[in-house]
């Protein structure tokens, strides 16, 4: 099966800001960078269309051309529990050194750590894998599309954040 995995767009938050499973708003920017997403997912045709339910990126799906995509509570950003919406330098909480020394086991403070995201990531293309479908789009997060090449074997957990996709970029695994 081939999987088309699209980031959403740019978010208007200030930079350091912890955020994941909140709900924030996109840059002004969000039509012409939406416009470059579209023009990397070409005239492909899928079979089904899955999305984040978070804002940020069922907008790009509904941009791109899918706006009865499927949403999927597994295709949510990590959980960054009680630091979401914090200033990384404004987090005052003895768990964020263990986290930084650990991120891939150590979970955030009410959260999830990264393996925790992974797993959910997983179950999703585990149930997906199970479907009768050729080509498939999903319209996520950063760490979504981390864990989903993780997952196809094309990239390392332990390396995962080198290859975090830009904005609205998009990559493409096969299960």
């Amino acid at each position: 099966m081939e999987i088309y995995l699209a980031r959403h767009t740019s978010v208007n938050v200030p930079r350091g800001t912890c955020y994941g499973f909140t709900d924030v708003p996109l840059r002004a920017t969000f039509r012409r960078e939406a416009t470059a997403t579209r023009l990397r997912l070409g005239n492909l045709t899928f079979d089904h269309v899955y999305t984040s339910p978070l804002s940020r990126a069922a907008k790009l799906a509904t941009f791109c051309g899918y706006p009865a995509a499927e949403r999927d509570e597994r295709l949510k950003e990590m959980n960054m529990g009680d630091w979401e919406m914090q200033r990384f330098d404004d987090i005052i909480d003895e768990r964020l050194q263990l986290w930084y020394d650990d991120f891939l086991n150590q979970p955030t403070t009410g959260g999830e750590s990264f393996r925790d995201l992974y797993a959910r990531v997983a179950a999703f293309l585990d149930d997906l894998n199970r479907k009768d479908y050729r080509r498939v789009a999903i319209f996520a997060h950063g760490g979504v599309l981390i864990c989903a090449q993780v997952y196809a074997g094309a990239i390392p957990l332990e390396d995962g954040f080198k290859h975090l996709t830009s904005y609205g970029g998009v990559v493409k695994i096969n299960i």
